[in-house]
């Protein structure tokens, strides 16, 4: 039978903490969502505030609060580039506070808390695929630098914590994650194309389009991250999240101008400063220890992701940036 957990989610109201939090309403738990709205959206949720297990705080956490939990899954920061380059001074707060907040949270409640990493903490990798033990290339000044090594100084204070306090914490590294409730204008490449081929605009492709990603549908991430938190036996990562087929740019483009039906034309632009040329995880060590690995293919998460796109108007969404 479960046992039902006090658990806290900050950034739940976001594209992964919206879904995240849905997962744990519905398996039973006491669910906080905790979200300032830098980047996110009340509608994320909406149909979440009428459950009896489920509470909204508007809160900041780069601003210290205390709550008595049982679990705490940190995915509180910007994770788009058209959101964490748009305040890069206030990504890097809510990346290093935001750690120090919350694992003062855990210390004081014994919680177990997981921290929602980054891919990019490989920066432009070197070693590919990118493996837990490889400790990447990136470079500390660019413009990517406030959310690259804000996550990097994050996943420091977290094993200090564990190390010298036994902070009982858990790491992992996501890639490449899309699916409905992300944002029409947060400047990933699967918002950027799905929006722009159903409004029949010219998709703009960075580069040549020979860049490679790998994709992994929102809901296969969801259960990895359960998987992380509930797991128990010592293992407190990094690991890897995401999916390692990989794809080139263009592929993208192409498939989501077919699934759509659009008869948009691409256009070439410069690759932006920092942008990683290839990007793929190896998973090994996530299906050696929490038996996890995606099941939804590109084609399938795309159909689902571009069936959402249509249901809302992109005018409700405030573009961070003039940059997409």
């Amino acid at each position: 039978m479960l046992s039902e957990k006090r658990i806290l989610v900050t950034g739940g109201a976001g594209f992964l903490g919206s879904h995240l939090c849905e997962r744990l309403v519905r398996t039973g738990h006491d669910v906080i969502c905790l979200d300032n709205f830098f980047t996110s959206q009340k509608t994320n949720v909406a149909h979440l505030l009428g459950e009896p297990n489920f509470e909204l705080i508007r809160h900041d956490i780069t601003v210290p609060i205390y709550l008595e939990v049982d679990q705490i899954y940190n995915l509180a920061c910007p994770a788009a580039p058209g959101h964490y380059q748009y305040n890069p001074i206030k990504t890097v707060k809510t990346s290093i506070l935001g750690a120090i907040h919350v694992l003062g949270m855990a210390k004081r409640c014994r919680a177990r808390v997981l921290q929602a990493s980054t891919s990019e903490v490989y920066g432009d990798p070197e070693v590919h695929p990118q493996v837990e033990s490889y400790r990447g290339s990136v470079n500390p000044i660019g413009p990517r630098a406030c959310y690259d090594e804000g996550k990097r100084a994050a996943e420091t204070l977290f094993m200090e914590y564990h190390r010298n306090n036994g902070v009982d914490v858990r790491i992992v590294r996501i890639f490449n994650t899309y699916g409905p409730r992300m944002h029409p204008f947060d400047g990933r490449v699967v918002s950027n194309f799905i929006r722009q081929a159903l409004a029949a605009q010219d998709i703009t492709l960075f580069g040549d389009g020979s860049q490679t990603r790998s994709f992994c549908y929102c809901l296969d991430l969801i259960d990895g991250l359960v998987r992380m938190m509930e797991q128990e036996d010592g293992f407190v990562g990094p690991v890897n999240l995401g999916n390692p087929d990989e794809f080139s740019i263009r592929e993208l483009a192409e498939l989501v101008i077919e699934l759509s039906g659009s008869d948009s034309s691409l256009v070439l632009e410069p690759l932006p400063e920092d942008d990683p040329v290839r990007r793929r995880p190896d998973i090994s060590l996530a299906r050696e220890k929490l038996q996890w690995q995606p099941r939804v293919s590109l084609r399938e998460g795309l159909e689902k992701t571009i069936d959402w796109f249509r249901t809302i108007d992109p005018a409700h969404y405030r573009p961070p940036t003039p940059n997409y």
